[in-house]
């Protein structure tokens, strides 16, 4: 038997998937070893932890991660989960996909599981593109910046997600990078901990696409921007800390707040209704 050290987290990942399909220089990877970390420091069991993915890159995450994982059609991610986390309650879920997947064809069910504060954690890995299937425009593509599908520069203003995580409802959204890894993990942490719709914004590298594209350099280079170029500013107004091309940006956590979730509100009603008779539903056994 070897004496080699094992990686902390290999446990939680599926190492007969290995090697990843993710490019040198991607920053899907460090987030998932932050990810791994924070499962560990939230203390959720195993058999309590749902993650649930759409299509891209970011989707690949439910693949690799040894824990009951769903890989969905694309942009269904979060209405899968809204239904698994109202079935089994006293779970944990997670949604873990890209900006594409998230914010385009599945922005709809973002909008409603936040107001409604389904009790899930959505993680956004914000690449600025679409990763996977060729480089096009996102909702999260900067103004100016060159995709597949904007050779001349996009001209469309893009999505300030944290504010529109808080416009929502979201109770708890914070923004880091995947240069701030331990932030990035202490923030993944709280997210699984807090009770009701919580959503983290993962800025990364996109190597091979958007930096390639944009003459931006490796991924190595991105880090180093990521670096010289964010300012901690926690508690920060969300409407502040919308991002241009490579402009400064705010990092941080931005929301933190309480009310009640979709099966607080359903069950106290459902109490006034029914009155004794009302059973609070706890979930399919």
């Amino acid at each position: 038997m070897s004496d080699a050290p094992r990686n902390p987290v290999e446990k939680l990942l599926r190492t007969e998937r290995m090697p990843h399909i993710w490019c040198p220089g991607c920053g899907i990877g460090t987030s998932v070893n932050c990810f791994a970390r924070a499962i560990e420091q939230a203390d959720i069991p195993y058999d309590k932890l749902h993650v649930v993915s759409g299509i891209g890159c970011s989707g690949r995450v439910a693949g690799y991660v040894n824990v009951d994982s769903f890989h969905t059609t694309h942009g269904r991610a979060i209405a899968f989960a809204t239904g698994l986390s109202l079935s089994r309650p006293s779970a944990k879920v997670v949604v873990y996909s890209g900006d594409g997947d998230l914010f385009a064809i599945g922005g709809n069910h973002f909008i409603h599981a936040a107001r409604r504060n389904i009790d899930m954690t959505v993680i956004c890995i914000n690449n600025f593109t679409y990763g996977m299937t060729g480089g096009q425009v996102t909702p999260t593509t900067p103004l100016t910046a060159k995709a597949s599908t904007s050779p001349y520069g996009n001209f469309e203003d893009s999505f300030n997600l944290p504010n529109l995580a808080e416009a929502c409802g979201a109770v708890y959204v914070a923004r880091w990078t995947i240069y701030h890894v331990r932030q990035l993990t202490r923030a993944m942490t709280k997210a699984l901990s807090t009770k009701g719709f919580s959503f983290l914004e993962v800025l990364a590298p996109c190597p091979t696409l958007y930096q390639r594209r944009n003459k931006l350099g490796d991924g190595v280079a991105m880090v180093q921007f990521f670096k010289d170029h964010s300012t901690i500013k926690n508690g920060a107004s969300t409407s502040e800390v919308g991002l241009g091309f490579q402009s400064d940006m705010i990092v941080g956590e931005f929301v933190d707040r309480q009310r009640p979730t979709f099966m607080d509100n359903y069950n106290a009603r459902m109490k006034e209704v029914l009155g004794d008779s009302f059973v609070p539903f706890e979930g399919i056994k």
